[in-house]
């Protein structure tokens, strides 16, 4: 199977969740900066959110050019991470909206935690599909960023019920680690 349905398809999915996160983004009632003040939240939550689905795209985008062709199990694990990525429009809004409360702030972590095993479950769908001795399979047997992003979240997520504000900064670590594209996939392309 070729590759360019599954990226379209996720290319199309991806613009919808940041679509659903802008249109979270109540305009205020009030015409001084007063009235945005109670929408800080819910900005800065979306900030991170938008930014953590942007990188994703991105590093969908970059391993994916790197990708012969797709088969049955890849399209499922993408659906998979897919999934994920779409309850990031939920999860945004409800610690927004709730001022970044300790259950709130699990919930999200949850979710990214859930994000990040979907995309390695996909990693592993792909290099299955290529097999082990691929250029494919190589680039990413160094993936130091892959298990340090996963070893935060999952700190992030127990520190989310004491320490909500620490544990976004880790997330927002996370995200910072990912700004630069995934540099594997740039020889096995």
């Amino acid at each position: 199977m070729t590759k360019g349905r599954i990226e379209a398809f996720s290319d199309g999915v991806i613009a919808i969740i940041i679509t659903i996160m802008v249109l979270e983004l109540k305009i205020p009632h009030g015409e001084d900066f007063r009235a945005l003040v109670p929408l800080i939240p819910i900005f800065l939550s979306y900030v991170l959110s938008f930014a953590n689905v942007g990188i994703y795209w991105n590093n969908h985008h970059h391993m994916f050019h790197a990708v012969k062709h797709v088969g049955g199990w890849v399209l499922w694990a993408n659906l998979n991470l897919l999934f994920w990525l779409s309850l990031l429009p939920f999860a945004t809004g409800f610690m927004g909206e709730n001022h970044f409360a300790p259950v709130t702030v699990f919930v999200y972590c949850l979710d990214l935690l859930m994000c990040a095993v979907s995309y390695l479950l996909l990693e592993m769908a792909l290099i299955a599909q290529h097999g082990r001795d691929s250029d494919f399979a190589r680039a990413l047997s160094k993936g130091v960023k892959d298990k340090a992003s996963f070893g935060l979240y999952l700190a992030a997520l127990v520190i989310s019920v004491f320490l909500p504000l620490v544990s976004l900064a880790i997330v927002a670590l996370v995200a910072a680690l990912w700004v630069v594209p995934d540099r594997r996939f740039v020889k096995a392309a």
